[in-house]
């Protein structure tokens, strides 16, 4: 019979916990997006008809390396997400802002 993951954590050491966490952290803080569907509990049905597309368009998204930045902002945006796009450097990251607005640009 399977355990609980609250029981088997409880019997966990603190310090075996921490570990847990700062792993499952760097697991949900970069992901591909079918995973990222999944975990906010989408099906492709369900994003296709929020973003009123047929399923096999999101099949075809969520394996594309190459996209529009309003396409995949639409995308986000269904799942209930915001898109940033931030640039890292070594001496710090910095926030672009010129896509801040690019849905309301594109349905105005």
């Amino acid at each position: 019979m399977a355990n609980k993951f609250a029981v088997l954590r409880q019997k966990m050491s603190p310090e075996s916990q921490a570990r847990a966490e700062v792993k499952a952290q760097a697991m949900l803080a970069e992901m591909p997006l079918n995973e990222l569907r999944q975990a906010r509990g989408l099906s492709q049905k369900m994003l296709a008809d929020l973003l009123h597309v047929q399923q096999p368009s999101i099949a075809k998204m969520e394996k594309r390396t190459d996209m529009y930045l309003s396409t995949l902002r639409s995308h986000i945006e269904a799942m209930g997400g915001q898109l940033e796009v931030v640039a890292r450097f070594p001496d710090g990251a910095v926030k672009i802002r010129n896509f801040a607005d690019l849905g309301s640009k594109a349905t105005a």
